[in-house]
């Protein structure tokens, strides 16, 4: 039975947290991320006061083609030093990258291509005044996956045996990378507590599990 497509999330939390200290954090988990990626740069950032509701304070897109190979503007320490140049604690700071992953092209059955297609993550570092302490519930730092749609792909009906065993394995390639980042800034970014959560509540690791034995 296919489940409703939901917004998936890694919320992480760190002992005694400082305001000061949320750059060195969101750089710490960028780095883990270009770790599993392969991908150092940052494609946006964003700086929005207050709430989600107001204009950005700061905003700037970064081109990460190969006309920028050369710079190192969009290198995760360097977009976050300077977006993060004046902090204030009802401010939250979002830093826009893209990792591949796997996705089907193409038709049904035996007709589907399988290609690796950039997908956006949102890492956002919150001030502890932002949307009325939004971090409580949120973390200090939040990591946006977008759809979980990637990590379950239930959107093509596979009615061969090759077919069904490339899908496994392209489903499990798409999963271990999401594993590995939770586990790399689980080992290297001090955290005190993390939790990857749906927004409709439901649990993700159960429909992973759920996903995986009916490959299987």
């Amino acid at each position: 039975m296919k489940t409703m497509a939901d917004q998936l999330y890694l919320s992480l939390w760190f002992p005694d947290f400082r305001m000061q200290a949320l750059p060195e954090k969101l750089v710490s988990v960028l780095h883990q991320f270009a770790r599993v990626s392969g991908n150092r740069r940052v494609s946006a950032a964003n700086a929005y006061p207050i709430s989600w509701n107001e204009v950005p304070s700061y905003q700037r897109i970064y081109v990460v083609d190969s006309r920028s190979e050369a710079g190192e503007e969009s290198f995760a320490e360097n977009a976050v030093a300077e977006a993060t140049e004046q902090l204030f604690d009802d401010t939250a700071y979002e830093f826009e990258v893209r990792w591949p992953l796997w996705t089907p092209e193409g038709g049904e059955g035996l007709d589907v291509v399988w290609k690796e297609q950039p997908s956006i993550v949102r890492v956002i570092g919150y001030g502890p005044a932002f949307d009325d302490a939004a971090f409580e519930s949120n973390g200090h730092i939040r990591v946006d996956f977008g759809l979980d749609s990637p990590f379950l792909l239930e959107q093509v009906e596979l009615d061969s045996t090759d077919a069904q065993r490339e899908q496994q394995k392209r489903l499990q390639q798409n999963i271990e990378k999401l594993v590995a980042f939770t586990l790399s800034v689980e080992k290297h970014c001090g955290i005190s507590s993390r939790l990857l959560w749906t927004e409709s509540g439901e649990s993700i690791a159960q429909k992973l599990i759920d996903r995986l034995q009916r490959v299987n």
